[in-house]
Order: structure tokens, then C-alpha cells, then sequence
């Protein structure tokens, strides 16, 4: 490794965490400031001119994800670790779009979200204002710095990006982009900074030591950074533990929706959050549904775990576990039981799931109405597959995540999840009276 020099050629002594560490949270939290004034064209110009720099500089930026890809392929990192952190012409682009549906959104920032007068003449309004400081704590995922720089510059908060070690290189590429964006904008390039070590201490040190420099915490990945983050943080998380989603096919389901429906939520991408883990089928049309769903996935190349009913249909299903009902497999893997109708869909969601995406696929309205308003979760679907628990999906642009907290945030979390509001009360010389 080569010693970083002076101009005079004396060795350069690396900063300190704390050093390191505290310049960040210092030019961030200045950043809020002048995000907090930007003009929405201002934002815009910056969102528009990092996608056309993310297009232009692809070549570029997979040249970095190979770098990653080969030390990852070294580690021996799973396939759905994998899977996250592979860039291509096609992800790129869709990173480039995911920014530009950003910058067509409308400007949450000032909004009045509610307004009214009272008695005494004064006027109150409730106003939508950013966070602040955001810091986003990620594994191997590289799109995650795309699209949570664009999401935090959009809704003005400046953010501070810490992505995994497996990313390294991918994240910084894109991070480039980013702040030519904020420079053709004439915004300060700390609005979007990327802590530049992958020392995993700089993680523990924005949890414990960056109180008054971070508003909030979002991480995203796998369980054991979520729970660490939720156990160690002195600021505000908004995150979720894991996605064990479920599908539950109803009696009344068409057979050839449902095929199509599991075997998208399944297999579409097996290592996102929103990829379904267990299969509930109806008893009352396991004779003729089960059989088709079960041999449907696995000739798809699903390995399937399944209770007593699931394994006397095909010879290639195993015998499911307690523990597979609340498995997140994040792979080509799912769990099938048979349950008595709708209730009990609903029962074992509530007792094995994590309050993240589920979804009942029936042609009866009632029952689909009765699943959507008792299934406790953050995304509850009818007849469309789990795959669709994705900002970008419903029409934010991009996500920072899925949210599965009750406050706050609950759900995608995009723009107008990124903001708080405060209140300005408007008077002509009210004082209260004693």
C-alpha cells in the first residue's frame, strides 16, 4: 500500500474516525441548511444532470461493478448477495430514470398539509419541511446510493451514505455522479457525501457519536445490520427487520392468475425484500390448486417445503419446519401450507410474518376485503404479486426502503416520507390571557 505524501514529500498522517467523522456530520448538517432554501428548479437542475452523468458515464460505472464483482464472486458472497450487487446497461439505466421520475415529482418541501383560523384571528398552518440530516447505512447494494442521494436532495435533506464494503467501488462511481449533478446546479457537493472508508468503525461511529449531526438513520440490508442499527443508534431508524411475505391463495382464485402471481412474487427476483417466502393455499381448493401451484415452482427450480398435504404431492417437496414459517430466504426456496380459508391465512400471517408484504390472490371481493383490512401490514395486496413492494412501483420514483414501523414512516419510504412538518401561526398582536 502506497504512503499518502505531502507536496513536500513527508508522509501524511490519515485522519483520525473522529476527525474524519465529525467533517462530515459538520458539511452536512451546513448542507441542510442550504437545501432547506434551494429553489425546486434548483433541486431539479441537479436530479436531471446526475442521470444524464450516470447515462454517460455507464461504461464507467460497471467497469467499477466488475471490480466488485470479482472480489465478491471471491468471497464467496450468496447468490442473492450476488444478485443485489450486480450492475449492468439495464440497472444503470434504471437507476438514470428512477432519478429523472424523482425530479418530476412534486416539491413535498413547503407544502401546507393543513390550515385554519382560530377564534382569536390567529391563522395556523401545518407545513411539510425536510428532516435534516439523513444517514443511510447499506450492504452491497449500489443502486441504494442513487437512489437515496436523489430521494434526500429532492425532499432537501442532506444525507451522509455509508455503503457496504462489497460495493465499494460501484457506489462511488455513482457518487461521482451525484456531485457533478449538485455542481451543474451550484449546490454544495455535501449535500450527498459518501463516507469514503470502509473501516466498519465509521458505521458505529454515525450511530453512537453523530447525535447532533444526524436527524435519522435508515439502513437497509440484511437482519443483523438492521438489528444492530435498531440496538446501537442514538437517533431516530426507520427500518425493518426482515420481509417474510406471504401469498394466500383463496378457493375462489383463478388457478392461472395464481400460477402466474406466486411464481412472479417467488422467483422474480429471489433476493429483494419483497420476494413472497411462504404459500398459504385454501383447503377447500387444495385438490385441485395445490398440485398445480407446487409442480408450477418447483419446475420453475423452487425448492419447496411443505406440510403433510404439500409433501404427498410431488416426491421433490421436503418436509417444512417450524422454523421455515418464518424463514426470509431471499432465495429460490419457499414454504407451502394448507390452511382453512381466510382466517386462517390471516392468523398465520399475523403469528409467522414481519408486518412487511402480503398478498391474497381471489375472484371474491368480500374476502379480499376481508384479508386487506385484517392483515397488519405495511403493503397488503389483492391479486397482484409482492414484487410490486417497491417505490418506484408505486409511483415515488425510488425508495430508500421498505418500512414495516408504525410511526412515521410505514411503507415505501420516498419523498414525502423523508419530511417532518412544523407549524407557523400567523397573529396581529394576540397575547394570552391570564
Amino acid at each position: 500500500m502506497n504512503q499518502d505524501t505531502t507536496a513536500e514529500g513527508k508522509v501524511r498522517t490519515p485522519p483520525s474516525m473522529a476527525d474524519l467523522m465529525g467533517a462530515i456530520g459538520h458539511n452536512a448538517r451546513a448542507a441542510a441548511l442550504a437545501l432547506s432554501l434551494a429553489s425546486t428548479d434548483q433541486k431539479n437542475r441537479a436530479l436531471r444532470a446526475a442521470a444524464a452523468s450516470l447515462r454517460a458515464r455507464r461504461h464507467k460505472i460497471i467497469a467499477a461493478n466488475d471490480r466488485d464483482m470479482r472480489d465478491a464472486v471471491a468471497k464467496d458472497l450468496s447468490p442473492a448477495l450476488l444478485d443485489r450487487l450486480k450492475l449492468d446497461e439495464k440497472r444503470v439505466e434504471a437507476m438514470a430514470r428512477g432519478i429523472d421520475d424523482i425530479a418530476d415529482l412534486a416539491d413535498p418541501i413547503g407544502t401546507v398539509l393543513a390550515e385554519w383560523a382560530r377564534p382569536n384571528g390567529m391563522n395556523i398552518q401545518r407545513v411539510r419541511v425536510p428532516l435534516g440530516v439523513i444517514g443511510i447505512i447499506y450492504e452491497s447494494r449500489p443502486n441504494v446510493t442513487a437512489d437515496a442521494g436523489a430521494l434526500c436532495l429532492k425532499s432537501s435533506n442532506a444525507v451522509i451514505l455509508r455503503g457496504g464494503t462489497e460495493s465499494a467501488h460501484s457506489s462511488a462511481a455513482i457518487h461521482s455522479c451525484l456531485d457533478e449533478g449538485l455542481t451543474v446546479a451550484g449546490l454544495p457537493g455535501s449535500c450527498i457525501q459518501l463516507v469514503p472508508t470502509t473501516d466498519r468503525a465509521a458505521v458505529g461511529y454515525m450511530l453512537a457519536e453523530m447525535v447532533d449531526d444526524i436527524d435519522v438513520i435508515v439502513p437497509r440490508g440484511g437482519k443483523s445490520l438492521i438489528a444492530r442499527v435498531q440496538q446501537e443508534a442514538r437517533v431516530p431508524v426507520i427500518g425493518h427487520l426482515e420481509g417474510v411475505c406471504h401469498v394466500y391463495v383463496d378457493r375462489a382464485a383463478d388457478l392461472a392468475m395464481a400460477k402466474d402471481i406466486v411464481l412472479n412474487a417467488k422467483l422474480r427476483r429471489t433476493g429483494v425484500c419483497g420476494a413472497a417466502e411462504t404459500l398459504l393455499v385454501d383447503r377447500a381448493c387444495a385438490g385441485t390448486h395445490l398440485p398445480a401451484l407446487v409442480r408450477t415452482l418447483l419446475d420453475a427450480g423452487c425448492a419447496v417445503r411443505g406440510d403433510e398435504p404439500s409433501v404427498r404431492v410431488d416426491g421433490r417437496v421436503s418436509p417444512a419446519t417450524e422454523q421455515d414459517w418464518y424463514a426470509e430466504y431471499l432465495d429460490a426456496i419457499i414454504a407451502v401450507r394448507v390452511v382453512d380459508g381466510v382466517d386462517a391465512a390471516i392468523a398465520h400471517i399475523h403469528k409467522y410474518g414481519s408486518q412487511h408484504t402480503d398478498c391474497i390472490v381471489t375472484g371474491d371481493v368480500r374476502t379480499a376485503e376481508r384479508f386487506l383490512t385484517r392483515v397488519d401490514s405495511a403493503i397488503v395486496l389483492h391479486n397482484a404479486s409482492t414484487q410490486f413492494a417497491d417505490g418506484g412501483e408505486f409511483g415515488m420514483g425510488a425508495e430508500i426502503g421498505i418500512s414495516t414501523d408504525k410511526f412515521h414512516a410505514r411503507g415505501p419510504v420516498g419523498v414525502e416520507q423523508l419530511t417532518s412538518y412544523k407549524y407557523l401561526v400567523r397573529g396581529s398582536g394576540q397575547i394570552r390571557p391570564g
